[in-house]
């Protein structure tokens, strides 16, 4: 099988993914991306890196495409994902955690998810669909 994106490591660049390997201030995923690129670098096969990191080998082809077209720091760093609005804004969430870090309500000693509920409709809402959501994933791995 003949590779796309063959990986040739600039000095460099390796010596960059060697400093990132050795601190541990990486999200899993980074440190993954440059596993797979001195994994190819050495002429390790997609199959080969896939099963040496437990990761899909067409995670190994994008970080090669990657790396390939756009250099390293592409090649490491997250794209941003599609997903749902977040449902508390910027302000709504910071006004949530003022009041987790206030005085507990008179005869409590913390707050609890069910008085934050109930001091705010929005933060009830988001809490019961969390809860909600937790419990059925709960159910499904048990």
């Amino acid at each position: 099988m003949v590779l796309i994106h063959q990986v040739h490591l600039i000095e460099e660049d390796r010596a960059k993914l060697h400093d990132l390997l050795k601190v541990g201030e990486h999200s899993a995923r980074s440190i993954a991306r440059g596993y797979i690129l001195l994994l190819a670098s050495q002429g390790k096969s997609d199959e080969e890196i896939a099963q040496t990191l437990e990761v899909g080998r067409a995670t190994v082809q994008r970080v090669r495409k990657r790396y390939c077209q756009k250099g390293l720091d592409h090649a490491l760093t997250e794209l941003p994902r599609p997903g749902a609005k977040p449902r508390l804004d910027g302000k709504q969430e910071a006004y949530l955690v003022a009041l987790a870090c206030s005085d507990a309500p008179e005869g409590r000693t913390n707050w609890t998810m069910q008085l934050l509920a109930n001091k705010d409709e929005t933060v009830r809402r988001v809490l019961k669909k969390r809860t909600q959501a937790l419990a059925e994933r709960r159910v499904v791995h048990s």
